[in-house]
């Protein structure tokens, strides 16, 4: 007779840049991985991330995030990392070169999206190529909001 013992997983949290929507277009999405010291992936892993004025740039070839505050650990020690530090981002050379090509157009950036964790635990990000919105594009925007918000309500009326 054997005994299954199943392990608890608990719900790895998601971080999504909600503001990047309204103030971008997006162009193009890239997963990269993230390198990470032990008590920043503690910190991702509780949720304590802000993407708020983050944003990513090419430095000597390799591509880079500025401004990702990952919260100190609460239980780290002498060990534990600089909230705002220079964080390097893993793409492959294919990508990096298109990127990089891109970026240099004239509007063009590339800003984090979200932070997510892949099936086998690893901390991933989903940076985004994106062209900035005019003050009438988000005008436009938030109107398109609203109407299917409203439509959504009108719908859910007439159901009930």
């Amino acid at each position: 007779m054997y005994i299954c013992i199943v392990s608890k997983k608990y719900e790895l949290p998601e971080i999504v840049n909600r503001k990047a929507k309204f103030n971008y277009e997006f162009l193009e999405t890239y997963k990269a991985g993230m390198v990470l010291t032990g008590t920043e992936i503690k910190s991702v892993k509780e949720g304590k991330v802000n993407l708020g004025d983050s944003f990513c740039y090419f430095r000597q070839g390799e591509l880079w995030l500025k401004n990702l505050h990952i919260s100190e650990y609460k239980n780290g020690s002498y060990a534990n990392h600089e909230p705002l530090r220079l964080r390097k981002l893993l793409l492959t050379k294919k990508e990096m070169g298109k990127l990089e090509g891109k970026i240099k157009e004239k509007g063009l950036t590339i800003i984090p999206y979200k932070i997510f964790f892949s099936e086998r635990g690893l901390a991933k990000i989903e940076i985004v190529l994106a062209k900035g919105k005019k003050s009438f594009d988000k005008r436009e925007s938030i109107k398109e909001r609203d109407t299917a918000k409203e439509i959504q309500r009108v719908k859910k009326a007439v159901r009930y």
